[in-house]
């Protein structure tokens, strides 16, 4: 089994919508059975909230379904039990890197590493803006999951 997990700030906006993307690219290609998927925040703050209305509408318009994920925050059990600990940002990457014991560095990447070809290097907040800012994470967030789910059905083949 592999495992991914998304990591923002407070896991009511981003990683969210990541989890629930991937988690629908997983179970389209089939693989749902060997690609574990969640999110977490590197925040407390919205633990046990489900994730922010802006961003379930607008997930929904596309097919997405973000109703069930409730805020969680890292944990510490999380880096060894993830092969993927994904940040939107790169204040969330070093937040993580932070607590993450040095044996599991190596799990932690920026999200758009997966998306070549998308302008950007971090996936934008939306939280402070207007609701056509989370119609452009969504965007984004959907082509860094393509690549992901390449690279991981590559290494799957293995």
């Amino acid at each position: 089994m592999t495992s991914v997990l998304f990591v923002c700030l407070g896991n009511i906006c981003r990683s969210p919508t990541a989890d629930a993307v991937f988690r629908k690219k997983v179970a389209d290609a089939g693989l749902s059975g060997r690609i574990l998927v969640d999110s977490v925040g590197t925040g407390g703050w919205h633990v046990g909230k489900p994730p922010d209305a802006r961003a379930t509408a607008t997930a929904m318009k596309r097919g997405y379904d973000l109703s069930s994920l409730r805020a969680r925050q890292i944990h510490t059990s999380d880096f060894e039990k993830f092969d993927y600990i994904l940040a939107m940002d790169v204040s969330n990457l070093a937040d993580i890197r932070e607590i993450c014991p040095q044996a599991h560095h190596s799990k932690l990447q920026l999200l758009l590493e997966f998306a070549p070809s998308c302008n950007l290097n971090e996936v934008p907040d939306p939280y402070y803006g207007s609701v056509s800012g989370f119609d452009d994470v969504l965007s984004v967030i959907e082509q860094a999951a393509e690549g992901l789910l390449e690279h991981i059905k590559r290494n799957l083949a293995r």
